[in-house]
Order: structure tokens, then C-alpha cells, then sequence
């Protein structure tokens, strides 16, 4: 047996925080940085409309319809005269609100009735996965689309039919990760002790599952807010005159040849926000997951 010695222990390697790892992991990507940027841009412009633009986004002076851009407008007027950019701006509000209200309501209830399921078993799981797997068979913007139309225009009405869309998803990956952490030796042991179900999910399945759902979520988020403009584009969304980015599209699109900028600006918005969304996305699995840590 070798004697243990000073140099011994200056070989061991100092510990590296998980906070320092996930930041270096995260950070160090250039496009996720760029991700960051338009989000925090998003953010800003939301928060702040009111001080950014003098215009008000629902109400427009019919004498300066459909004006090109110009010093006065910079994106120029649509059919009622209200001013495309102040449109844009408050629009952005409308998608923050759809992207993470849906999420979190889907998520919340999705990860709930997933991790139930999966750590319940037997019947239990069969009624809940059942019912999850009847709600996949349908595409997410169609049932979207059916929801939204039973309860009606309106933001709130657009969050609950997005977070039915799409809560089967959250449930499923959930299910699939307490059925893999549930049969850890700690998780057994702690039955194995008289432990309460309750305290099992919260307390061990949901932390080891949190990472692979914020990503998800993460990447869940994009895709809402897409969803939310496919909705208002076909009339079942953000009722008028509330300004929502697909709206506004669908206004435009008449006039595409003669006023292209109408449906071009708030389309480019939701390219790079969807966009800004995904590299977010992607740089959190990379972080949060070794196993996948890749060059983006």
C-alpha cells in the first residue's frame, strides 16, 4: 500500500460546482447566447410598449390608411390606419402571455397526471395513458383548432386549447421517465420503509425528472406561441382588435403584392422568437444532460 503524502492530495481534482458546469456548458454556445438576446429584446419590447410607441395598437385614423413606410410609421399603416409597428410591439405581450401561459398549465398538469400514472401503475395508469393516448391521435393544431372554437375566441380560451393540445406530450415523457427513476435502489428502499407515495413523487421523482421537462418545456414554448399565431390566423384566436402576430398575417395577406410589409414584419417576429425559443431549448439539454452535450 502506498503512503499517502501531500502530492497524494494535490492530485485530486477540485470539485466543480454543478452551477459552474451547467453555466460553462451553457454560455460558451454562441447561438444560444444569440437565443438569449432576441428573448431578452422580446421581453424588453413587452414590458415597456407603452413607453415605446405614442400610438394606440387598437384604434387607427382611417385618413392614414395604408400608408407606405415612412418617418411617422415605420412599418407603415394597415386598412384602419392604426400603425403596424405599434401593433407589433403590443403583439409581443399577447405571445409571451399564450407562450408561457399555456406551457405552465400544460406542463403543470401534464407532469402531475404523467408522474401519477407512471409511479401508480395497474389501473391507474391504464385510465390516465389511455385517455392521454386518445388525445395524441389527434394533431395538436386540429385539436387546438376544435377547443378553441367550443369555447371561443379570447386569451384565456387560446391558452386552454393549446394546454389540452398539448398536455398528452408532458404526460407521456413523464410517465416514461417515473416508470425508469421509480426503480432506483433509494426509491425501493424508501417504500421498503413505510414511506407515503406523496412524498416519494415530490421528493425524489420529481427532481430527477426536472431537467428533462424543463427542456421540453423549453422547447414547448416556441411551438405555443406558433400555435397561438396559427389560431388567430384562422380566426379562432386573439379576438380583433386585440393585435396578435397571426392576425395580423391573415390581415395582410390581401394585400401581399401591394402592402407586403403588412403580413412580412409580424411573420419575421414569430420566425425569430420560434427560433430564439429552440437554440434556448437546445442549449439547456446540452447543459442539463452530459449524455447529450454536443457542438450547436
Amino acid at each position: 500500500m502506498e503512503p499517502v503524502t501531500a502530492e497524494t492530495f494535490h492530485e485530486i481534482p477540485a470539485r466543480v460546482s454543478e452551477w459552474k458546469r451547467f453555466s460553462r456548458v451553457f454560455f460558451q454556445r454562441k447561438l444560444v447566447i444569440f437565443g438569449l438576446f432576441i428573448l431578452a429584446i422580446l421581453i424588453i419590447v413587452a414590458i415597456f410598449a407603452p413607453l415605446l410607441t405614442p400610438y394606440n395598437p387598437t384604434m387607427g385614423n382611417i385618413s392614414q390608411s395604408m400608408q407606405a413606410p415612412n418617418v411617422k410609421h415605420l412599418l407603415g399603416t394597415d386598412l384602419q390606419g392604426r400603425d403596424v409597428l405599434t401593433r407589433l410591439i403590443y403583439g409581443s405581450r399577447i405571445a409571451l402571455a399564450v407562450g408561457f401561459g399555456s406551457v405552465l398549465l400544460a406542463g403543470i398538469i401534464g407532469i402531475f397526471l404523467g408522474m401519477v400514472a407512471g409511479y401508480a401503475g395497474g389501473l391507474t395508469s391504464n385510465i390516465i395513458m389511455r385517455i392521454m393516448d386518445a388525445l395524441m391521435g389527434f394533431p395538436m393544431i386540429l385539436l387546438a383548432i376544435v377547443v378553441s372554437t367550443v369555447l371561443g375566441g379570447g386569451l384565456l380560451n387560446v391558452i386552454i386549447a393549446l394546454s389540452v393540445a398539448t398536455m398528452p406530450g408532458y404526460a407521456r415523457v413523464m410517465h416514461g421517465l417515473t416508470l425508469s427513476i421509480k426503480e432506483n435502489d433509494y426509491i425501493l428502499a424508501e417504500k421498503s420503509l413505510g414511506a407515503k407515495s406523496f412524498r416519494s413523487m415530490i421528493a425524489h421523482i420529481l427532481p430527477n425528472a426536472f431537467p428533462s421537462m424543463l427542456v421540453l418545456l423549453t422547447l414547448q414554448l416556441g411551438s405555443m406561441i406558433l400555435g397561438e399565431a396559427g389560431l388567430s390566423f384562422l380566426g379562432v384566436g386573439i379576438n380583433p382588435p386585440t393585435p396578435a402576430w397571426g392576425s395580423m398575417v391573415s390581415d395582410g395577406q390581401r394585400y401581399l403584392l401591394q402592402e407586403p410589409w403588412l403580413s412580412i414584419a409580424p411573420g419575421v417576429a414569430i420566425m425569430l422568437v420560434v427560433f430564439a425559443f429552440n437554440l434556448v431549448g437546445d442549449g439547456l439539454r446540452d447543459a442539463l444532460d452530459p449524455r447529450l452535450r454536443g457542438i450547436i
